[in-house]
């Protein structure tokens, strides 16, 4: 994705931070050489203040639940692209790798320099599975990878890193604030500047094959990537008012689709997956988007009754449901319909569905800590632990008070790791 097509996320004072990113990193970030590439730890340096703006942001969200579901995928996807020598040793000690989630609605993802990603709950919400959502991420997490943010750069040889921090930053202040973005990106010139950022059609080309070979390598269906690319160029026809970034900034040529349709039967089919899980995380998400209290009534509402035949519609409306009653303290209500949805993911057909009971259990957990039952609540998840459902004994920490003990595991040995948390 562009750099200058960040989500509407950023605050108006970003505009003062980078104004003070000018005078403080000019001393720390090199000016462009002939042709080289920007140094791996200048680029770090240059995606920690951007992040620095999206950690203060308020739509950006700390949600435990989700951050685990996308952290289970996230880190499959740097694990295949370290196996495939695509992640280097040193990329892998000096970026972060971290995946921020933002409560926009719009559909979109980005990557920003240092290892840094971005993720809108908005294109969560419209992934059918995993496979479609992990194809977005190895798709961003190639461009990392590739370097393209670095050759970016480099190929405009009389721009510096900084002068880009600032124009990307003021053209995300401009989207809340015109007059202030306008103090940074100064008519017709800084226009031109953020143009010279888009991502070349063969950088696309590059990170739809590595991206598929990683998603592939961790086991995500092949058919993955161009199932969303289908929804998304569906999508581009239908709506045109500006809710999918991730369209306009990722251009979706016949050729690239093409490409993926061209690549299914090249690998061996992926195990089944638990579609339930996804949508779960797809009704907590939509949830999360828009947590007003008219909003939650109306979540409140589904009740797990709306008229659907399909069972992963029956389930998220049931989940919808009992979120928004836990949010609205209303937990009679709540447990009526935790209630429907473990009756629906164990009436399920075939195995046993434990990934998406587990989810169920989590929520169920956090009704508990919200009424001050943290006892019952440990209780609740204890049988989950250590049942494989995401990589390591992952369990994580909905809320704590004196009753509850929160354990570090390797924490100091795996601090990126977040199985490190387990509540027990």
């Amino acid at each position: 994705m562009r750099l200058s097509q960040l989500p509407r996320r950023l605050l108006a004072a970003t505009c003062a931070a980078a104004v003070l990113l000018l005078g403080v990193a000019r001393a720390q970030l090199p000016t462009l050489g002939d042709g080289s590439e920007m140094t791996s730890g200048a680029e770090r340096k240059l995606g920690e203040r951007i992040a620095r703006e999206l950690y203060r942001d308020p739509d950006y969200i700390d949600d435990p639940v989700l951050v685990e579901y996308v952290q289970g995928i996230w880190q499959r996807l740097l694990a295949a692209a370290r196996s495939r020598g695509e992640l280097t040793n040193e990329l892998d000690e000096r970026f972060a790798w971290t995946v921020l989630l933002g409560k926009d609605r719009t559909v979109n993802a980005f990557a920003l320099p240092g290892g840094w990603m971005g993720l809108n709950l908005g294109l969560v919400s419209v992934t059918a599975n995993d496979d479609e959502l992990a194809s977005v991420l190895a798709h961003e997490l190639s461009h990392v990878t590739q370097r393209h943010i670095s050759r970016l750069m480099a190929q405009e040889k009389q721009q510096t890193p900084l002068m880009i921090a600032a124009m990307v930053l003021g053209a995300v202040v401009a989207s809340r604030n015109p007059q202030a973005g306008g103090a940074l990106m100064t008519g017709g010139q800084a226009l031109a500047m953020q143009n010279q950022l888009n991502f070349s059609r063969d950088m696309e080309r590059e990170a739809d094959r590595v991206g598929w070979q990683v998603m592939t390598g961790a086991g995500f269906a092949p058919g993955g990537m161009a199932a969303m690319f289908e929804k998304l160029e569906q999508s581009s026809r239908l709506n045109d008012f500006g809710g999918y970034p991730y369209l306009r900034s990722h251009p979706l040529t016949s050729e690239r689709i093409g490409e993926a349709r061209g690549r299914l039967g090249t690998v061996p089919p992926a195990p089944p997956v638990s579609v339930l899980e996804h949508s779960l995380a797809q009704a907590r998400s939509r949830v999360l988007m828009d947590s007003r209290f008219d909003a939650l009534r109306r979540w409140q509402a589904l009740d797990g009754d709306r008229v659907t035949s399909a069972l992963p519609d029956k389930l998220a409306n049931a989940y919808e449901s009992a979120f928004a009653s836990t949010l609205l303290r209303d937990f009679q209500r709540s447990d009526g319909a935790i209630a429907a949805a473990y009756a629906l993911v164990r009436e399920a057909p075939g195995k046993k569905d434990v990934r998406a009971e587990r989810s169920v259990a989590l929520l169920q957990a956090q009704s508990l800590i919200a009424r001050g039952e943290s006892a019952r609540a440990v209780g609740v998840l204890q049988p989950y632990v250590g049942e494989g459902a995401r990589p390591g004994p992952v369990v994580p920490v909905l809320g704590v008070d004196e009753d509850t003990v929160v354990v570090e595991q390797d924490v100091r040995l795996h601090p990126r790791d977040p199985s490190a948390s387990v509540l027990v």
